[in-house]
């Protein structure tokens, strides 16, 4: 699935990283070009498939940038049910929030259009006695692609 014209993936990510406080380092930057170059929010697994294809890259390395790319609000850990966890850029002035779907046959998770599932927090916001950090929407269903399977 194609990215809303409102998620955009080109991003300086190097910028980013000095926000938020961090070194910029060549890990670092890998991850985030991986994960903001995809079309949908990523696995760990997924990523350092890809990462291994150009260098070598412990994956123990790859969970801890996740760690803390997500502990720095850079990037947003999406759950896939039990223990999995998805990454994709965290929603800012230039990337929209926006709901996603989840495969439950095949696991792959999809971005959808912020304007597909429009939620109003203001509400919420008045009337939630604490601080909302985030909201996570997640529809779940089986693809396009599993149905064609017949995996349904």
């Amino acid at each position: 699935m194609k990215r809303d014209p409102g998620m955009s993936s080109c991003r300086d990510y190097a910028a980013l990283l000095g926000e938020a406080g961090l070194a910029v380092t060549a890990n670092r930057l890998r991850v985030l070009e991986v994960v903001g170059g995809a079309t949908y929010p990523l696995s760990a697994v997924e990523i350092h498939r890809t990462l291994a294809r150009s260098a070598a890259i412990n994956r123990v390395t790859i969970y801890r940038i996740l760690e803390r790319l997500v502990h720095h609000g850079i990037l947003e850990r999406l759950s896939t049910g039990g223990r999995a966890f998805n990454y994709g850029l965290a929603a800012d002035s230039d990337y929209q929030p926006h709901p996603h779907f989840y495969c439950t046959r095949c696991g792959r998770m999809d971005c959808l259009s912020p304007a597909s599932l429009p939620v109003d927090t203001t509400w919420l916001q008045r009337t939630f006695p604490g601080r909302i950090d985030k909201i996570e929407i997640r529809v779940d269903g089986v693809c396009k692609d599993c149905l064609k399977k017949g995996d349904a």
